[in-house]
């Protein structure tokens, strides 16, 4: 598949971020079926093959809208890195502690965005 995502919803997207000072990244996102976070091998192979971020979703969803001729962005809220990348304990709790930090300036994003196509 190509161009998975809207390039007008993208612009919209970032063009959002940008007026609430917000960076909004792009990148290469991976995708595992989960429940579990990556092994630090899986990791490396990721980066290997150009991935930037990985996660439990998002990609079944935006093959599933693409195939019903929606038109598609998506915001992934990082909240760990990767296993071996670092230092940091990778966990659930972790995992539940970082969500509100980046779930905060998604919502931000979001109500800017949705607001501008009024």
């Amino acid at each position: 598949m190509t161009d998975a995502h809207d390039p007008g919803l993208r612009a919209a997207l970032k063009a959002a971020a940008a007026r609430e000072g917000l960076d909004l990244l792009e990148g290469v996102y991976c995708w595992y079926s989960g429940p579990s976070f990556e092994t630090p091998a899986e990791i490396r192979m990721l980066k290997l093959l150009g991935g930037d971020a990985v996660g439990m979703s998002t990609v079944p969803e935006v093959i599933l809208a693409r195939f019903l001729g929606l038109r598609v962005a998506a915001i992934s809220t990082i909240t760990n890195m990767g296993a071996g990348l670092s230092d940091e304990k990778i966990g659930h709790e972790h995992t539940k502690a970082m969500a509100p930090l980046g779930a905060a300036k998604l919502e931000r994003i979001l109500r800017e965005f949705l607001a501008s196509l009024r």
